[in-house]
């Protein structure tokens, strides 16, 4: 018997906090009711609303922007007529001769790490007024000359912007010492990889 009047009790103890818990509700004291929560959700409402105006104005503005390849044609329409002469009348010039060599295999200089190498395929640009024959029969010495500056050089060096420009004009001085009639102006990278 005393376990039933526990288990009374019990039951007494629960009806009288639902019967409390109604008696909230009802009385306009929860959350439903708060008019901060709705003033809250109309200004969220409002927020989101912004965001995604200025979003699609966003997205509509980069639509309408040139892309890089619009610019580059109409600054070629603006240099060149439409039958390929200057807007002057006279033929744009080329101002060198280009010398691909063939793609090779150096390597590079070894630091800490595992062996590794450079694989590169190079456009030389000549003079115009450079011979021809000149840097054909030269060909074996320019390679060589690449070769030698890169086998000089740690991949570190190579990996950033610098590097490769730098590069680039060592190998210009390099092979511009040994030329007679020829010289070299640019040099281009058609194949650069570092493994």
């Amino acid at each position: 018997m005393f376990a039933e009047k526990k288990y009374q009790d019990g039951e007494l103890m629960a009806e009288e906090d639902t019967a409390q818990g109604t008696d909230k509700f009802q009385s306009g004291s929860g959350p439903s009711k708060n008019p901060l929560v709705a003033v809250m959700l109309i200004v969220n409402f409002v927020f989101m609303i912004g965001l995604a105006y200025m979003q699609y104005v966003g997205h509509q503005k980069l639509a309408n922007s040139p892309s890089i390849q619009d610019v580059v044609k109409s600054e070629m329409k603006a240099v060149m007529g439409e039958d390929g002469e200057s807007v002057t009348g006279e033929a744009i010039k080329d101002d060198g001769i280009l010398f691909p060599l063939e793609g090779f295999v150096a390597n590079l200089a070894q630091g800490d790490g595992p062996r590794r190498y450079l694989r590169m395929n190079v456009v030389l640009k000549f003079n115009k007024d450079s011979n021809e024959e000149e840097f054909k029969a030269r060909k074996p010495q320019i390679r060589d000359s690449i070769i030698g500056i890169v086998n000089s050089k740690r991949p570190s060096d190579l990996l950033k912007l610098e590097g490769k420009n730098f590069l680039k004009e060592e190998i210009k001085a390099a092979i511009n010492t040994f030329l007679v009639d020829a010289q070299v102006i640019d040099v281009y990278y058609i194949d650069f990889q570092i493994n």
